[in-house]
């Protein structure tokens, strides 16, 4: 009867002890998922535009943009702006656009003549709201592509003369994996590319 109590008492301490190692465990990923979740929005707050010169007032959507870095060594950034949907962004798609040429920039021409919210009045200084713009149904990332477009840069010449078609696709897939790590609430959505010409 002794050992029968003493092996129930060991196996109530054990179950004990793995209970209290899993609610440990439980509460460190928590607060590790958090304390990720606090870095992202901070690193995105950088890039968060507030108002853009000459910008409507009655502006219902967040954009942010940037420059996410897709070689070190040869100092190559790619520049984004990220538009969100008006209504219900969370729970729409995210579109990657990108615009042909090659050599033509997805902010100068998708977003500010096309398909993007903002486009410039005539008097040059103030932006006017484009009533058939895509964000109305989904997230746009404009990406200026490749390095030398728009605002994307390289920090050598050679990143300028060796250009070409698999440059641009593995400089593209590696701005994608480094901007969902910064935006990683849209890793998995819905996702789109989309474009015109040599886009």
């Amino acid at each position: 009867m002794v050992s029968n109590m003493a092996n129930v008492n060991g196996k109530v301490n054990v179950i004990f002890v793995l209970f209290v190692l899993l609610q440990y465990a439980t509460i460190a990923a928590a607060a590790a998922a958090r304390e990720r979740e606090l870095y992202w929005k901070s690193e995105q707050a950088k890039d968060r535009i507030s108002i853009l010169p000459g910008q409507p007032s009655n502006v219902t959507f967040d954009h942010y943009s940037g420059y996410i870095t897709v070689d070190k060594k040869a100092g190559r950034a790619l520049f984004y702006w990220l538009i969100e949907a008006t209504h219900d962004a969370q729970s729409k798609p995210l579109v990657l656009w990108l615009n042909g040429g090659p050599g033509c920039s997805s902010v100068a021409f998708g977003e500010a003549e096309e398909l993007g919210p903002f486009h410039i009045n005539s008097d040059g200084k103030t932006l006017f709201l484009n009533p058939y713009s895509w964000n109305k149904l989904a997230n746009i990332l404009f990406l200026d592509s490749p390095a030398g477009v728009g605002f994307s840069y390289t920090n050598t010449s050679s990143g300028i003369l060796e250009s070409g078609d698999r440059r641009t696709a593995d400089d593209s897939f590696i701005f994608l994996t480094n901007w969902l790590k910064k935006f990683p609430q849209y890793k998995n959505r819905d996702f789109y590319i989309s474009g015109e010409s040599y886009g």
